[in-house]
């Protein structure tokens, strides 16, 4: 699909002909360019996409995970004991297929599946080191451009000019749909993380890692989002505007309502909006 002379427009078109939602993303950076929520349920058109490339020529391109791309994302990081909780994953449920797989600049891998139907909740902290991209997700695409400098790239006949993306096995589905059972994250990674900080092309997905995880654990919004602000200013490097780390949370906010009101048809669906 890519190689080093083709421009993200070139890939931003051609996945959009696969039936993939796309959108444009801040170089450098995971947060799309556009509000994006619209392309949660429709795709968007050759004119949007050339519109937008023409307006950020520089822009890194991600696609929207879920039903609308009929895609399914697991997002393997080895920093963070990724390839051992994929070796343990497989263990439980079985071999894991081939299907089409990217590389991440900074050495991540992404599995992309076929979306089986059902809602696929996305999960940071699935497993240690493994992020679950579904419905109303993102994962950035080939040919962006790391904050390493180096781009995403297919696998060698994992692309999808070689390959087609698999069907998720039935015991596999079922892990990933199984509701969260705190094999996440541990509390040694989450300590590390909020003394160490991040740099800029993790800002954004770790302020919303963080505000899943304390909304998780029942902490209060308002004080979530506090002390998120606070820590960006602290802990980021460079810290994001204000006004991006609040609108990130209320993003997760408004994510994690959804998924609490499809657990309990008790709970009133208006609370967080």
């Amino acid at each position: 699909m890519t190689n080093e002379t083709q421009t993200t427009l070139d890939a931003a078109l051609a996945y959009a002909e696969l039936g993939w939602s796309v959108v444009p993303v801040v170089p450098g950076e995971k947060q799309p360019l556009i509000a994006w929520t619209a392309f949660q349920k429709r795709r968007a058109n050759a004119k949007e996409i050339r519109d937008w490339f023409k307006r950020w020529p520089r822009a890194n391109i991600a696609i929207v995970t879920g039903a609308v791309s009929g895609l399914v994302v697991i997002d393997i990081d080895p920093r963070h004991g990724g390839e051992a909780s994929l070796k343990a994953l497989e263990d439980e449920v079985g071999p894991i297929p081939s299907t089409l797989e990217a590389r991440s600049g900074g050495g991540g891998r992404h599995l992309y599946f076929v979306h089986p139907g059902p809602t696929i909740r996305n999960r940071a902290g699935f497993r240690p080191g493994i992020d679950l991209r579904g419905d109303g997700g993102v994962i950035l695409a080939p040919p962006s451009l790391h904050p390493s400098g180096r781009h995403y790239t297919w696998v060698s006949d994992h692309g999808p000019r070689q390959a087609s993306a698999a069907m998720l096995p039935q015991p596999l589905l079922a892990a990933l749909m199984a509701e969260g059972d705190g094999r996440g994250h541990s509390l040694d990674y989450w300590r590390a993380l909020v003394a160490a900080g991040v740099c800029e092309g993790e800002r954004n997905t770790t302020i919303a890692s963080l505000a899943g995880h304390l909304l998780w654990h029942a902490v209060d919004p308002d004080v979530v989002r506090e002390l998120l602000c606070c820590w960006n200013r602290v802990r980021c490097r460079p810290p994001l505007p204000d006004k991006e780390v609040v609108r990130t949370v209320a993003s997760i906010r408004r994510l994690h309502n959804r998924q609490a009101a499809a657990n309990d048809p008790r709970a009133d669906p208006r609370s967080g909006q």
